[in-house]
């Protein structure tokens, strides 16, 4: 029988909603920073069909042949993939672990991310015992992470961004209210017990309200400011019956709410247009640096140059110990902070707000156990309707007004 060959190249195709995306930018969404990035260029595919692949069998019937495979692009590299597999083969279809395999990697990461976070407390509250110097430690801290970010990027750990001068002022203003976020954090913990810093820490909810309205026009529904009320009401509660309570400490940690809001407001007015995608591992690597830059000197100005043997020695501390404890908590610091941007850059923000809520009871229940502090009946109850208030705001803040009608 004559072979009689086809030949075309049709172009591949959108199966998505054509309408979703732009045929020229594609829009991504990574932790609190949004970005465009250029579509990869489609490879047309050349396919072939040749009629003499079929063969007719004895009794004058045709054989099937299995289908061709189907190629497609994925990131400029080439894949190709079967459409079926032939029923002669007796193979049975394997199963797909890979929802399973999921669920078990995004838990390691919350476990993960409460681990770090319970020893970073520890550690830092240890060594700010001894230590007070909160804007030098918030600057040790930061040297360690930076030199992280370093040693992964020279061994190619992680892929170095590429960042131009636009991007870098995009992020300048994050990287601000981070320093100051985790500055004002380490003045609360020098003053106040860990438990009560995160007890404050719970007003988060009430500034992000405050500034998304003054600043983005978002103004809360009936059933977020409801959720509001107990949180403002425990964290009163509270510090009405905190033992550790001064003004200090309280405002230090009032202000790193402010901080940390304020940080989530202005991401979400920037967006920075690229040709290669800054994910959240990278960004959250270069706000490190910059806030590096930013607090380094205002560290020697304030506090002059204090972390050396000789000083730690005149002040009759174990300089062993508290170079020890200092680093344990810069690499929990640095690991709890990453882990945080990796889960979100996997659930929704809705899902990363409950789990920072569990993240604080359990960091607040950790702290009380590990340094014995004396907590009354009163402080506890308003330290539990305070939670309690953050975990309804977080479930509530999703909740849309229903549209007018006429």
């Amino acid at each position: 029988m004559q072979s009689t060959s086809i030949s075309f190249s049709p172009s591949i195709s959108n199966h998505h909603n054509p309408t979703s995306l732009s045929p020229s930018r594609v829009l991504y969404r990574y932790g609190s920073v949004n970005f465009l990035k250029r579509p990869p260029k489609l490879k047309s595919i050349s396919c072939s069909i040749n009629f003499s692949s079929s063969k007719l069998n004895g009794t004058g019937s045709w054989i099937s042949v299995p289908p061709p495979v189907h190629e497609h692009e994925s990131d400029g590299v080439l894949m190709v993939q079967a459409t079926s597999v032939p029923e002669t083969t007796g193979e049975a279809p394997k199963s797909n672990n890979k929802p399973l395999v999921d669920t078990l990697y995004l838990g390691l990461l919350f476990a993960l991310w409460y681990i770090f976070n319970i020893y970073f407390n520890i550690y830092n509250k240890q060594v700010l015992k001894a230590f007070h110097y909160p804007v030098t430690m918030t600057l040790v801290q930061l040297v360690v992470g930076t030199s992280l970010i370093i040693f992964m990027w020279t061994f190619n750990l992680y892929k170095r961004p590429k960042i131009n001068g636009a991007q870098l002022a995009a992020i300048f203003p994050l990287a601000v209210v981070h320093a100051l976020g985790n500055l004002f954090t380490n003045m609360s913990l020098g003053k106040v017990s860990v438990s009560f810093t995160h007890t404050i820490k719970a007003l988060e909810p009430f500034f992000s309200v405050g500034l998304s309205a003054m600043f983005l026009g978002e103004f809360p529904t009936v059933w977020v400011i409801s959720s509001l009320l107990p949180i403002v009401g425990g964290v009163g509660l509270a510090s009405l019956t905190e033992v550790s309570f001064n003004w200090s400490g309280f405002w230090s940690a009032m202000a790193s709410n402010l901080a940390n809001q304020s940080r989530n407001v202005l991401s979400k007015k920037i967006m920075v247009t690229k040709e290669d995608s800054l994910d959240n591992i990278n960004l959250f690597s270069i706000i490190t640096i910059m806030s590096l830059i930013l607090v380094a000197p205002f560290a020697f100005f304030m506090e002059g140059i204090k972390f050396t043997p000789a000083y730690l020695e005149s002040a009759g501390l174990n300089v062993n110990q508290i170079y020890t404890r200092t680093l344990l908590a810069s690499l929990c610091f640095h690991a709890y902070q990453q882990i945080s941007y990796m889960i979100l850059e996997k659930v929704s923000p809705v899902t990363h707000s409950v789990g920072n809520c569990v993240k604080r009871v359990v960091v607040i229940v950790s702290s009380v156990l590990f340094f014995s502090t004396p907590v009354s009946p009163i402080n506890s109850i308003g330290t539990g309707v305070a939670l309690a208030g953050v975990f309804l705001y977080s479930r509530v803040k999703e909740i849309k007004p229903k549209p007018k009608t006429a």
